[in-house]
Order: C-alpha cells, then sequence, then structure tokens
C-alpha cells in the first residue's frame, strides 16, 4: 500500500471492497430518508399517536445507538468481514418483515431488531476501510467517499420515499430489501477475508448490556420529561465504567477516552446528529401535518439538503487539504445554527422560498461537518481498535439521533396548536449546535511542523496528522500504545503545500 500514500490513489481491488462498503451505508442512508418521509403515512394506517411515531424513528435509532459498542468490538475480535455479512443479512431481512407489520408494536420491533442489525454492519465496514487504506490522504479519500455516498443514499431515499410511500408505505420497507440482496452477493467476492488469528479475545458481554441498557434509559427519560429513567441510565453508566475498569477485556478500553480530541469529535457529532434529526422530523411534520403537502411534495422539497452528496465528493476535500478538518467542522456547525436560526419564525404559511435557504445552508453544513469528523474520530487508533473508535463515533451519532427526536417530540407535544408546537421546539437543535460549535472550538487551533506550508496537528493520541484535527494540541494523557502510532505518524510529513488529492 505505501505507492499508494504520497497521492491517496487507490487501486482497482480496494475500489472494489470500496464499491460493497459504500453500497451499505448508502442502503443505510435510504433506509433513514424513507422512513422519514413516509411518516405520515404510517401514522394514518396504524393509527399512531406522536409518541409512538417518534418511537417508530427512536427504535432504529436505540438499536443502532445502543449496540453499536459490542458491534464495533465484535468487529475487532470475531473479524470485519464476517461480521458485515453476517448482519447485513439480519438487516436484509428485518427490513422486510416491517414492511409487514400490522400493529405498531410489530413495526418498532422490526425496526429495532434492524437498528441492532446496522450496529453491527455499520463500524465493521467503517473500520475494513481504516485497516485497509493507509492512514493520510489515501484514507482520507476512501472516507470522504463513504460519507459522501451515505449523503447520497439520504437525498436519494427522500425522493424515493416519496415515490414509494405515494403507492404504499410498506414499500419504504421492501425496496431496501433488493439493494441489500445485491450487496450480500458482492460482499464475499470483494471484500478480502482477514488473516488467521486476526479475531481473537472474547467479547465483553456485561459492558455491552450495561451501555445498551444505559442508552435505553436515557433516551426513554428525555422522551417522557421522566427524571427517573434518566437518573437510572447515568447510574448505569457508571456501573459500566466500574465494571470496564475490573474487566480483562473490557468492550472500552477506558485509555481511549483520555483524548481530548477523540472525546470532542465524538461529544460534537452526538449534538451535531441530535439537531438534524430533530430539525427534519419537525420540518416534515410542519409540511404534511400543517401545511397539508403530500410525502412526494415533502421529498422534493428536502432534496436540497442532499447538496452534501456533491460537495463531499468534489469540494470537500480540496477545503480539507487547505483549511484542515477542523476548521471545516467549526465553520460547518456555525452554517447550521444559522440555517436553524431562521427557521425560528417559522410562519403557517410560509413559502418554499422562505424555507429554501435554511434547507441549502444545512446541506452545506452536513457536507462540511459528516467527512471531517469520520476522520478526526479514527485517526492515529491501533488498528485492533479501529472497529471500537467507529462504533464510538456511531453511537455518538445514533445516541444524538435519539436524544435529538425525543427531545424536539416532547416539547412540541406539549402544545395542543401544532404550529405553536413546532416554533417551541426549533430552539432545540439552535441550541446544539451551538453546543457543538463551542466545543469544536479548539480545533481552530493549528501549529505548523517540517517545511513550508506543511500543517500538522494532534490527533486522538497526541499523533500528528495531516491538516488540524479537531484539537491540535496534545493529550500527553493517552497510553504508550497510542503514543507509538503518534511518531510513526509524525514521521511522515505531507508532501508540500498545495492542497491533498482527497477527492471523496
Amino acid at each position: 500500500m505505501s505507492d499508494h500514500i504520497n497521492d491517496g490513489r487507490i487501486d482497482r481491488r480496494r475500489w472494489g471492497v470500496l464499491l460493497v462498503l459504500c453500497g451499505a451505508i448508502f442502503l443505510e442512508g435510504i433506509d433513514v430518508a424513507m422512513l422519514n418521509v413516509a411518516l405520515p403515512s404510517i401514522r394514518a394506517d396504524l393509527g399512531l399517536d406522536t409518541g409512538e411515531l417518534q418511537w417508530v424513528m427512536s427504535a432504529y435509532v436505540l438499536g443502532y445507538g445502543g449496540f453499536m459498542l459490542l458491534g464495533g468490538r465484535a468487529a475487532d475480535l470475531f473479524g470485519r468481514r464476517r461480521m458485515f455479512v453476517g448482519w447485513l443479512a439480519v438487516f436484509l431481512l428485518f427490513s422486510g418483515l416491517g414492511g409487514l407489520a400490522t400493529e405498531g408494536w410489530q413495526l418498532i420491533t422490526a425496526r429495532f431488531v434492524t437498528g441492532v442489525a446496522a450496529a453491527f454492519m455499520t463500524p465493521a465496514g467503517l473500520s475494513i476501510i481504516t485497516t485497509g487504506f493507509e492512514e493520510g490522504p489515501q484514507r482520507e479519500k476512501a472516507l470522504l467517499v463513504y460519507s459522501g455516498t451515505a449523503a447520497g443514499g439520504f437525498s436519494i431515499g427522500l425522493v424515493a420515499g416519496g415515490l414509494l410511500a405515494s403507492a404504499g408505505w410498506r414499500w419504504v420497507f421492501f425496496a431496501p430489501v433488493a439493494l441489500a440482496a445485491l450487496i450480500l452477493v458482492g460482499a464475499p467476492a470483494l471484500v478480502p477475508r482477514e488473516a488467521r488469528g486476526a479475531a481473537r479475545g472474547r467479547l465483553d458481554l456485561p459492558g455491552g448490556v450495561l451501555v445498551t441498557a444505559a442508552v435505553v434509559l436515557l433516551v426513554w427519560g428525555v422522551e417522557e420529561t421522566s427524571a427517573w429513567p434518566a437518573a437510572a441510565g447515568i447510574a448505569l453508566l457508571g456501573v459500566f465504567a466500574l465494571v470496564e475498569r475490573r474487566t480483562a477485556e473490557p468492550l472500552i478500553r477506558l485509555g481511549i477516552l483520555r483524548s481530548g480530541t477523540l472525546l470532542r469529535a465524538n461529544a460534537a457529532a452526538l449534538l451535531f446528529s441530535g439537531a438534524f434529526f430533530g430539525f427534519q422530523f419537525l420540518v416534515v411534520l410542519y409540511l404534511q401535518e400543517l401545511r397539508g403537502w403530500s410525502t412526494l411534495e415533502t421529498s422534493f422539497a428536502m432534496i436540497v439538503i442532499g447538496i452534501d452528496a456533491v460537495l463531499s465528493p468534489t469540494l470537500v476535500p480540496r477545503l480539507v487539504g487547505r483549511y484542515g478538518n477542523g476548521r471545516l467542522i467549526f465553520g460547518g456547525l456555525l452554517l447550521a445554527a444559522l440555517s436553524y436560526g431562521l427557521f425560528l419564525p417559522l410562519g403557517a404559511d410560509w413559502t418554499y422560498l422562505m424555507m429554501l435557504p435554511s434547507l441549502i445552508l444545512l446541506g452545506l453544513a452536513f457536507a462540511l461537518v459528516y467527512g471531517p469528523l469520520t476522520i478526526v474520530a479514527t485517526e492515529g487508533v491501533e488498528e485492533s481498535e479501529q472497529g471500537l473508535a467507529g462504533g464510538l463515533l456511531y453511537t455518538s451519532f445514533q445516541f444524538g439521533a435519539a436524544v435529538g427526536l425525543a427531545a424536539v417530540t416532547g416539547v412540541a407535544s406539549a402544545y395542543a396548536d401544532p404550529l405553536t408546537g413546532y416554533r417551541a421546539a426549533l430552539p432545540v437543535p439552535f441550541a446544539a449546535v451551538l453546543a457543538a460549535a463551542a466545543i469544536s472550538a479548539p480545533g481552530l487551533r493549528r501549529r505548523r511542523a517540517g517545511g513550508a506550508g506543511t500543517v500538522t496537528a494532534a490527533g486522538p493520541g497526541g499523533e500528528a496528522a495531516s491538516g488540524p484535527s479537531l484539537d491540535s494540541s496534545a493529550d500527553s494523557s493517552v497510553d504508550s500504545s497510542a503514543d507509538s502510532s503518534a511518531g510513526a505518524a509524525a514521521g511522515a510529513p505531507e508532501s508540500g503545500p498545495a492542497p491533498k488529492p482527497v477527492g471523496a
């Protein structure tokens, strides 16, 4: 792989691997987007109230976020290819079962298991990229292609969801089955087997049960605005930390959490995701239930958010090379805050042109934040823990989405008048991205090293990384294994001041 390390070029074999992995993340993106625009149709057919409707989304997010750490560690221990292919089959099965549901609880159960399948499949796919592509331009290129494909899946899913839901909401669940089947056929042929011995150790099931229960209780507490489930969730997190300290093979090696950069990246991901999903949920309800727009009209109205699918593989790599991940993340979060802020004075008869600036800005913000956050959260992590790093990141994204949905639903549902409820809930995503921007602000610090125009920054373990990371100050408290990888990274300066050719 060393012959590709300086210019980021990817050979055919790796493109084949990336094609399969992008297919899976595309599948996950269209699954979420199509369901989102079909929610009002599902509510009408199955007779769900707002709280139950929110759980159709949150059940998936809970399964996804709650089991993500377990899934990420399972990929490290038992084989990334095995976890990816096996759980893709489960995803296919339960997506189809969701389309057969005749009761709300059946649909919610199917969505929860589909989310669990995604929790094992997605970090396995991400860690296949981060272990199969050289850290630096090549990996950044692969990760930005990957994140751009996820964005493309979401954008296409908005339109496809509207078309399918207009024929019947059940098609929203049946359509992903066909795509999953194609990926399932191609994965064994294109994704290489791992070397024997790569899968070793045992899974920390007590830790997995504790952290999953904690996530479920925390989201339940927010959704019901009840103190005791949230308090129980926090208590379980404390028990989880104690168990992990005493376990020989913990689900999370607590030393990895000593990296300020990694913690800030995950905190920013949680807040950004919560704001994004909460805002999107409110907009869909506003357009369809207050304004009477059809699912197809709603889909085309929101497709402009998918501008990030175009920008991620074209403009964002150049911006990463020129300005670094930290500045892009911070700028993207400020754009998101502006987007939500413009929507705060929402009126009962807003024209689409009045909404359009917010939607365009949100698409730009997503492009600037999502891919760079993925890079920052996995840089400098040992190969044996790449699944865990991916699991931490996706747990943050999904837990944030669950809390964001629960928070806006709880606020909006407290008002009898829908418009008043939407207006009361819209400050929630606005405040969340401002908090994320404040957390990411240390990434604006840059320090120069090497030749002119070369910028290096501290990664998760204090390692030097290409361009500024979310936080460019070294974290000396990370354990020696991370420090050793830091030294290796520091010895590979960039080849000149030109922007990195990472065309994700």
